[in-house]
């Protein structure tokens, strides 16, 4: 059975730190057990305030009771709270902080990607350069909005869209060999392995005030991430 990550945990909600490749909700073909199925399974009773897309690690809360859900679900989206991300994107970004400002709404064609159109939802995101690489940025993302594939979809707008994304970019993985000019593959290897083969995107920090207390919600790096930033340090030196 899968381990749950506790962030915090208090009689009214749970957050967790989401693993890449996990369904933070059930999908509409029940394909696999979701992060929520499981605390259902703990807890009886569980409430979505929230979600993240499959691929993207992190922070998630669920209530424990409809009350609690109500109230979360309105912080969340009357944006009385401060949601940050931290993602490696491809290329160099034009300004190293900015906002992008740009309507999102699903593709006419419904095959489960969104566009910028002006006939979309507002959608609002900041971002801050964390550190270059030579093909890479790692960039801190605050969303203002809680649009689906928001701060994917505005990367890809800016052109400069995030690592390993198969929805909007080429979702190639990352290998060594591209990284390093004088790469060996070790002999008892047939092929590479990539270095990181899963979305590049983890939801790192929420800040709320709740019952008249104030959360500072963090949710530590995974151990792939943390890797490929440190392989990518190595080859910058």
């Amino acid at each position: 059975m899968y381990k749950l990550d506790i962030i915090f945990e208090n009689e009214y909600f749970i957050a967790l730190n989401k693993p890449s490749g996990q369904l933070s909700i059930p999908d509409r073909k029940q394909s696999e057990p979701s992060l929520k199925d499981i605390l259902i399974n703990k807890f009886g009773n569980i409430f979505t305030v929230h979600r993240l897309d499959k691929d993207t690690s992190g922070i998630i809360i669920f209530a424990k009771d409809a009350t609690t859900h109500k109230q979360l679900s309105q912080i969340f989206e009357s944006r009385d709270i401060e949601k940050f991300y931290v993602g490696l994107v491809h290329g160099k970004l034009m300004n190293n902080t900015g906002s992008i400002d740009a309507p999102i709404m699903m593709h006419p064609a419904d095959n489960g990607t969104m566009i910028i159109h002006q006939k979309g939802k507002p959608s609002l995101t900041d971002y801050t350069l964390l550190e270059q690489f030579k093909f890479y940025s790692w960039v801190q993302f605050q969303i203002h909005t809680g649009r689906t594939h928001q701060i994917r979809v505005h990367s890809q707008y800016i052109g400069n869209s995030i690592v390993c994304d198969s929805l909007y970019s080429d979702g190639k993985p990352i290998l060594l060999s591209a990284l390093k000019r004088n790469f060996k593959l070790s002999k008892s290897l047939d092929e590479e392995k990539p270095l990181f083969n899963r979305l590049a995107l983890h939801s790192y920090k929420l800040n709320f005030s709740f019952l008249n207390e104030n959360f500072a919600l963090e949710a530590p790096l995974p151990k792939d991430l943390k890797a490929l930033l440190q392989q990518l340090r190595k080859v910058n030196k």
